[in-house]
């Protein structure tokens, strides 16, 4: 198995186009690799550094581990993601179920985060987090509010629930993609 080492620019509309319809993110805990489905993201340029800023709710188990290892990696299919992944990874708590396993995923060791890659979501983007931002639901306009933080909805419920999401702005420190 290889890395080959791509421009994040190269392939910013494949990775965008892939965001907008389910992509995975990795944390790597004490006990355990948890991975989720995100929708969310940006790619850019802040800092004079190349960015992913991944969004992710309070109440998630990702966002717990992600607090305290401030690094994670993108994972990005090269063709359409296994419907099996996207919904064990979007559904499921990897507070009760081990989401590596359920989904049959491979990990493969990072270049130079913790965090590992996914061999099954073969463009991976290694990221460090410089700067987190936890969301202001009172400085959204009430539209968005209503629509994505519906205050009638428990912060556990997957989806639209009460809970903000707290921005992590991380810089991309590899790039690649795994091959055979």
């Amino acid at each position: 198995m290889t890395k080959r080492k791509i421009n994040v620019l190269d392939y910013s509309s494949e990775i965008l186009k892939a965001l907008s319809k389910g992509i995975l993110l990795t944390v790597k805990g004490e006990e355990k690799v948890n991975t989720m489905a995100i929708s969310w993201g940006a790619l850019g340029i802040e800092w004079n550094k190349l960015l992913f800023t991944a969004y992710i709710r309070e109440n998630r188990y990702t966002k717990a581990i992600l607090d305290r290892t401030l690094d994670f990696t993108i994972n990005i299919p090269l063709d359409k993601m296994d419907s099996k992944v996207f919904s064990i990874s979007g559904t499921k708590s990897g507070r009760d179920i081990d989401k590596i396993k359920e989904a049959n995923l491979t990990l493969v060791d990072s270049e130079i985060v913790s965090s590992p890659a996914i061999k099954e979501l073969p463009i991976t983007l290694e990221c460090k987090v410089l700067y987190k931002q936890k969301q202001v639901l009172e400085n959204l306009p009430d539209d968005i509010v209503k629509r994505d933080y519906p205050q009638d909805v428990d912060g556990t419920a997957v989806g639209a629930n009460r809970d903000p999401h707290t921005a992590y702005y991380a810089e991309i420190v590899a790039a690649y993609i795994i091959e055979e």
